[in-house]
């Protein structure tokens, strides 16, 4: 494929809040419940976007925190990061800040050298364990928004979103590199023109706020929360 086309994603978070349940989902359509701890595994994968073909390379990165040191500087090369935790462990959203911090330097760098700087997105994952859930998904859409990321709620057991959130990570790349060409802002921002991550039906018999996939800005109409599953 044509340079343009590859795109590199690196995907880090917390051990155990499911990067690797997430990656295989998307690669293999597997998943299993044995917990391995990942040092750092590469994949690929095409997928169609919009009626595009794009080559994605996948990093996905350890979480433990004697591993962290490990992180190579290619890593902090990518296109993109998804920052994914655990809605049922709040520490696993505290662990976000130290990728943050990593990322929010690259994003620094890049700017002062021309390039373009990277989409960053967050995932919730586990939104099919409604009952152990300690995270609101409000919570996780305000943490995100708060520093400029996007926001999805996963599952990759129910293979909620998974698809989804490669999508809008793709279509968030190519608006960036679309908006350094025409010499504009290169922050990756949503861009109207393209569809949204469709509605879920909400589930039945739940209560409270569930979500979809989240854009940063925008109205939170009333009784949005209500009407959704997952983001």
């Amino acid at each position: 494929m044509e340079e343009q086309d590859r795109i590199t994603i690196t995907i880090c978070g917390d051990g155990g809040c499911g990067k690797s349940s997430i990656t295989l989902r998307l690669v293999r359509s597997e998943w299993t419940s044995d917990y391995d701890p990942t040092i750092e595994d590469s994949y690929s994968v095409t997928r169609t976007i919009d009626g595009h073909p794009y080559y994605l390379m996948l990093t996905d990165t350890a979480g433990q925190e004697e591993y962290r040191g490990l992180w190579a500087a290619s890593n902090l090369q990518s296109d993109a990061f998804l920052l994914v935790y655990d809605i049922t462990s709040p520490n696993s959203l505290d662990a976000l800040d130290y990728f943050m911090d990593m990322i929010a330097m690259e994003t620094e760098n890049r700017l002062d050298n021309g390039k373009v700087p990277p989409v960053k997105m967050v995932a919730g994952n586990k939104c099919d364990l409604q009952g152990a859930r300690m995270i609101g998904a409000k919570d996780g859409l305000e943490w995100a928004r708060s520093r400029g990321c996007g926001f999805m709620e996963t599952s990759a057991r129910d293979m909620v979103n998974i698809e989804e959130t490669f999508a809008l990570l793709v279509r968030r790349v190519v608006d960036a590199r679309a908006a350094a060409h025409r010499g504009g802002s290169a922050a990756a921002a949503p861009n109207s023109s393209y569809p949204q991550t469709p509605r879920l039906p909400p589930a039945q018999g739940e209560k409270g706020a569930q979500m979809r996939g989240g854009e940063e800005g925008g109205e939170v109409k009333k009784g949005f929360w209500a009407r959704l599953k997952c983001w």
